[in-house]
């Protein structure tokens, strides 16, 4: 008897389209209280940097989704709100303040207290999740009032926070799935087996469709292991970004700026002759015009790989701002029909981001493919005069 196994992959593509609903339940720095009740019920506290708590349901979601999209020194599953119990892990911080400071983001207890290292004093900020440093084990962040940012020192952070425990999962990930496969080939004469044979497709995709159209036969080859790291890279953190663990690596403007830097790196470093002839010296064209066109040609080749980073970041983090605020729309309708309407809406919302995690990842690889392609192509111009 054969069953078929339709049902099975219906109900695997629904769990993975609702997993970004799940988000909304994983509270990040400080447990965000979403029920019916609150919006009957305001409050009144005053927070001690003289910013005002959340005091209603919108005002409650704005600031949850406020916390889910920035970075954090722990990892939160899910809270106890009666009780006050997080749980997850926390993650090590290591500040440079005096010498090494190194200990556990659990000294924070999630923002509410302050940690004591070697007679230093730290303390998380609730609005921008970023450490300083007080007098004392009383002491407060207080704000400059002219620009309304911190007046405490901020010390040097390396720690290893949420975003650079996700780089390097993802990283272990890749180099994981990938040396299997590449031992793989070995093993059976060419034939791929083992988990990373289904990522087989897409690296011939890569290969066949954007990296030799549009660098070409003779200088693909070189660029094939930055394409392909780069491809599933951002698209494995794309993929995290909706797990319900509230990571949002590629909707951090730090992480898409270095990337951006790796491509235009490799784009300039490896750029032949006529490359930079076209940017300083235009074949074709009259000289006068030369001299004209080479500050906005150069230019121009400054800006292009920086449209990656803003192109990125802006796509995966408006995705969540949008889709957070939809699943927000639940706890503030009153009624049954408003409520399902907003998980309706945010269930097509979660399959799309599954799509624009691919397509991010496919339109970084092309746009850094086409910039490779420029840097190597040759031309044969005439000289104008």
């Amino acid at each position: 008897m054969v069953i078929s196994n339709r049902p099975i992959r219906f109900i695997i593509a629904t769990f993975v389209a609702c997993l970004p609903l799940m988000s909304f339940a994983n509270p990040e720095v400080d447990s965000v209280k979403v029920n019916t009740e609150m919006a009957q019920e305001v409050t009144e506290q005053t927070h001690e940097g003289a910013h005002a708590e959340p005091t209603d349901v919108k005002s409650e979601i704005k600031a949850f989704i406020g916390h889910h999209v920035l970075d954090s020194h722990s990892f939160t599953f899910f809270a106890d709100d009666v009780e006050g119990e997080h749980y997850g892990f926390s993650l090590p911080v290591i500040l440079w303040d005096n010498g090494i400071q190194f200990f556990s983001s659990a000294r924070f207890e999630h923002g509410e207290a302050v940690a004591e290292s070697n007679g230093n004093f730290y303390k998380i900020n609730h609005h921008d999740g970023k450490i300083y440093k007080l007098d004392s084990a009383d002491g407060k962040i207080t704000e400059d009032e002219e620009t309304g940012f911190p007046a405490n020192v901020r010390p040097i952070d390396f720690s290893i926070t949420k975003t650079v425990f996700s780089v390097m999962i993802a990283s272990l990930l890749m180099f994981l799935l990938f040396t299997g496969l590449a031992k793989s080939y070995g093993k059976n004469g060419g034939i791929a087996s083992g988990a990373g044979r289904m990522f087989e497709p897409l690296v011939l995709f890569i290969r066949d469709e954007i990296a030799i159209p549009n660098i070409g036969e003779k200088h693909y080859k070189k660029y094939m292991s930055y394409l392909l790291t780069v491809f599933f890279f951002v698209l494995f953190l794309n993929i995290f970004g909706l797990m319900p663990f509230g990571i949002n690596v590629t909707g951090n403007l730090t992480i898409t700026f270095a990337l951006a830097i790796m491509t235009f790196l490799i784009t300039n470093l490896t750029a032949n002759k006529n490359y930079w002839s076209h940017i300083f010296w235009m074949p074709g064209v009259p000289k006068v015009m030369r001299i004209v066109l080479a500050p906005i040609e150069l230019l121009g080749a400054v800006i292009k790989p920086f449209s990656l980073m803003i192109r990125l970041y802006a796509n995966i983090f408006a995705g969540h701002i949008v889709l957070m605020s939809i699943i927000g729309l639940m706890f503030i309708f009153k009624s049954w029909i408003g409520s399902t309407l907003s998980f309706g809406l945010s269930f097509a919302l979660s399959i799309l981001e599954i799509l624009v995690a691919f397509l991010q990842a496919y339109i970084f690889t092309l746009l850094s493919a086409l910039y490779f392609g420029s840097a190597v192509e040759e031309h044969h111009h005439e000289e104008v005069h």
